[in-house]
């Protein structure tokens, strides 16, 4: 029996993602069909015979759509209480709209919730990536005593120094690359470092850094866990790194926890699905002049492009990609395929979706454990409501007594 509550959570879910994985791993937007379709077939007719108001509703639902599957899965049963967290119910702390400036309306209350959550906050705080100074800002007016700031983009530093001077926020700084070895450490040394929305490895990076140092108190919010230099996902625990027979995705699997957006408007998603559909388009066509039936990769497209045509954007997107067309290809008829596609895609994609927070929280554990391992107590939750940022999950350790007299 584990000791662990973070470990033995990480556990559950590596076994119902293991469980799952054809579910989840393969990308509808590469693979024409997912494997899973051949022996689910009564799921397979009920995807496609949504419609596209019902896909829409699902989305917006996904407790109605686990409903749903867990006719035919039932390993749908656990979901909810895997992915059950201790609730964080501190009130938010945001700047005043008056001190705000130059500071988006979701960011700052972001920073409000993240900043309220870790109240009090005292001694010196380090902000890592900390961009214009946001959260620093905030959690100087929340009490902390000081606030450094690490950001490498040298226009950020200076608008967020600028901002500070401005307000007389005890807030400085530094134009720092976090990933320098050796990296210089602030003097003092702070007593808390902090990172909202800090990512892949940065955030390990931030990890490391704070564990070795022995700072008293580590407060995350981790976002784009695909951002790394290592091909395969790499835990950070012993215990973890241990486990055998552990799920190990890739890059493109752990973008899947990414893969969540609340906040695009209508223009946006117009936008989005009509690249969907011509990439998908394009791409049959390419396997069709290739003779080759894989998905072809193509770079992003520059915005102009979508307001030029769908036979713009196949003779932009074949030139990219060394690929001759014919003098008179049919696009009309592969137009039409691609919508096609899209929406066999977006059907797929309404389940895949749904493995987005376990796999998200899959990582975010062995983060924990690994702050655990470390001499830390751990507190795991949710500082703010998924409408206003998906990556609402907040670590937050403070060191133990034995460990920090060490």
């Amino acid at each position: 029996m584990s000791d662990s509550i973070q470990y033995d959570h990480w556990r559950q879910l590596d076994h119902w993602l293991m469980k799952l994985r054809e579910f989840w791993q393969p990308v509808p937007f590469v693979e024409t069909r997912p494997h899973w379709t051949i022996h689910q077939p009564s799921l397979y007719d009920w995807v496609l015979s949504l419609s596209e108001a019902h896909c829409e509703a699902l989305e917006n639902n996904p407790r109605e759509l686990v409903a749903h599957l867990r006719g035919w899965l039932p390993e749908f049963d656990q979901y909810w209480d895997l992915l059950a967290l201790t609730g964080m119910n501190a009130p938010a702390c945001p700047l005043p709209e008056v001190r705000a400036r130059d500071m988006p309306g979701r960011k700052r209350l972001q920073a409000g919730f993240f900043a309220g959550q870790l109240v009090p906050v005292e001694g010196q705080v380090l902000d890592w990536c900390c961009g214009k100074g946001h959260l620093a800002r905030t959690l100087a007016a929340a009490g902390a005593g000081s606030v450094a700031g690490y950001e490498w983009q040298a226009g950020l530093v200076q608008d967020g120094n600028r901002l500070a001077g401005h307000y007389g926020d005890p807030v400085r700084i530094a134009c720092q690359d976090v990933m320098a070895d050796p990296l210089p450490w602030p003097d003092p040394p702070p007593d808390q470092l902090v990172a909202l929305h800090a990512c892949g490895d940065l955030h390990r990076q931030f990890l490391h850094q704070g564990v070795h140092h022995g700072v008293s108190r580590i407060s995350l919010s981790p976002c784009c866990y695909h951002l790394t230099d290592d091909s395969l996902h790499q835990p950070l625990s012993v215990r973890v790194q241990q486990t055998s027979e552990r799920l190990q995705p890739n890059r493109e699997q752990m973008r899947l926890a990414v893969r969540e957006t609340v906040t695009a408007s209508r223009r946006e998603q117009g936008q989005t699905r009509l690249r969907s559909a011509w990439r998908l388009g394009f791409d049959g066509l390419q396997r069709d002049l290739r003779r080759v039936d894989e998905y072809l990769a193509v770079p992003s497209e520059p915005a102009y492009l979508l307001k030029q045509g769908f036979p713009e954007f196949c003779q932009w997107a074949a030139q990219s990609r060394g690929i001759e067309l014919p003098e008179e290809p049919d696009f009309g008829t592969w137009e039409a395929r691609g919508w096609v596609r899209h929406r066999e895609v977006r059907r797929f994609e309404l389940i895949r979706h749904l493995f987005r927070r376990p796999l998200e929280l899959w990582m975010v554990l062995d983060y924990g454990v690994f702050l655990e391992e470390s001499g830390y107590q751990v507190r795991l939750g949710e500082f703010c409501e998924r409408q206003l940022t998906p990556r609402n999950l907040l670590l937050d350790a403070v060191l133990n007594e034995k460990r920090r007299r060490a």
